[in-house]
């Protein structure tokens, strides 16, 4: 049984705390923000995570996880520190380490034998180097000491399943025999580990990011092509995913990306090579494009609508994803924001973010259901692909609806079905509607 101190109760920290317990080890998280601790104590969790409340009870009552507000009696008797606190984007898209900072060295100071300390929170390359020597700078007698960078590659809403079934482990450190030390802890969860040095390992997380943002951003311009030539971007997805260069995932066209990592990541990475005299086109472009998705859902529900003034739209979702309750960078808040700006009255339904959701967008009327938020609205958008909302009685909500229009921003529903039960209906890049015949005159005109 080892002995794991984790700093900071987020999603990464709290999971990483808890199924590191669930393996058998001796796991005690740590967060100064008391009544995080005092709530997790009684059994609330944080977060909305699946999976996530029962795997910390359990532990719990198996003696192997605990929570406390002191460095102190984290690090008594630990062996690994994994700091896991936040970093969230600065003004000019620069990640803020002042918490990464502040556990470096409340760590130096509490120290009392030798630790490998792991860095988990998503980090600028170079972090690593940094946190070293905050510790041996704030150390009141020299103590030795390692750091391993182990980025997380865990997914909200999946979060317990990414931890225990990685694709691959990555550590970094200059300290071969601490990355070896580290990699033994991560033995059972049978995965391949990858062992490197601290920048590389950094790099790997921001790099393994922007892809994947990369691949959403350009699913969604060849979604906006699609659209302008008649031809139906999920189909058109299907047929590259076959192809195992490509494959199939994050190929659905959509709003665009949002929570705690993408639009974090894409901006860090950016910030960086700019500040090192390099262009990052290719990164600009995905945040450009990612933005554009918004203001595309607004401006096609205004085709739709006309005059927004005084029409009354309901959104079916909030959260940035189905399976979390996380606002960060969601879509929802700038097609709110803007469409109360156009003077729409607007609804929502969400089955776990609305509570998140009232602080951000107070003047958004929250409702129990998605029936009675439909009631009476001109138009409903589908913000959130929630799997609820792909099995609703779509006839009930045509006959509650004033008027019969769905923007479907994350293309759940089937065209045809819909406009056969009678809905003015808007997908994303969904296909032939008389488009193609115009293109193919125009090209036989040419010719």
């Amino acid at each position: 049984m080892k002995q794991i101190c984790v700093i900071g109760v987020g999603y990464v920290g709290l999971v990483t705390a808890a199924c590191f317990s669930d393996l058998g080890n001796r796991v005690i998280a740590l967060d100064i923000v008391e009544e995080k601790i005092a709530g997790l104590k009684r059994g609330e969790m944080p977060i909305y995570e699946p999976g996530l409340k029962e795997l910390v009870e359990r532990n719990v009552s198996a003696g192997r996880l605990s929570f406390t507000t002191s460095y102190e009696e984290g690090l008594e008797n630990a062996e690994f520190v994994f700091i896991a606190v936040g970093t969230p984007s600065g003004v000019d898209g620069e990640a803020d380490l002042r918490y990464v900072a502040a556990a470096a060295e409340t760590i130096a100071r509490t120290m009392r034998h030798p630790l490998i300390i792991i860095n988990k929170s998503t980090v600028p390359v170079g972090t690593g180097d940094w946190v070293a020597d905050i510790v041996r700078t704030h150390q009141p007698t020299p103590i030795p000491f390692s750091v391993v960078s182990c980025p997380e590659f865990l997914r909200e809403g999946s979060a317990i399943s990414d931890f225990m079934q990685p694709h691959r482990t990555v550590l970094g450190s200059l300290d071969l025999e601490a990355a070896e030390k580290v990699a033994q802890l991560h033995l059972p969860l049978r995965a391949p580990i990858m062992i490197t040095d601290l920048r590389t390992a950094e790099m790997i997380k921001y790099a393994s990011n922007a892809f994947l943002a990369t691949k959403i951003s350009f699913i969604n311009e060849i979604a906006n092509i699609c659209e302008a030539l008649g031809a139906d971007v999920k189909e058109v997805a299907v047929g590259m995913g076959y192809d195992k260069r490509i494959g199939p995932m994050f190929l659905d066209a959509g709003l665009g990306y949002g929570g705690s990592c993408f639009p974090k990541d894409v901006k860090a990475l950016a910030f960086m090579a700019n500040e090192k005299g390099r262009h990052p086109q290719l990164l600009n472009a995905v945040m450009d494009i990612n933005s554009d998705r918004r203001k595309m859902a607004v401006a096609r529900i205004t085709e739709m609508l006309g005059d927004l003034k005084g029409k009354t739209i309901g959104l079916l979702g909030l959260s940035f994803k189905p399976n979390t309750d996380d606002m960060r960078d969601a879509p929802s808040i700038d097609i709110a924001n803007a469409l109360l700006a156009a003077g729409s009255s607007v609804r929502a339904y969400d089955p776990v973010a609305m509570e998140n959701a009232r602080s951000i967008l107070p003047e958004v009327e929250m409702y129990n259901d998605v029936y009675s938020m439909a009631e009476g609205c001109d138009a409903l958008m589908v913000i959130t692909e929630w799997n609820e909302f792909k099995q609703l009685d779509l006839a009930t909500l045509r006959d509650l609806m004033r008027q019969p229009v769905i923007f479907d921003g994350r293309n759940i529903y089937d065209p045809d079905t819909m406009k056969k039960l009678g809905f003015h209906y808007h997908g994303l890049g969904r296909g032939y509607d008389g488009a193609k015949t115009a293109v193919f005159a125009t090209s036989q005109s040419k010719a």
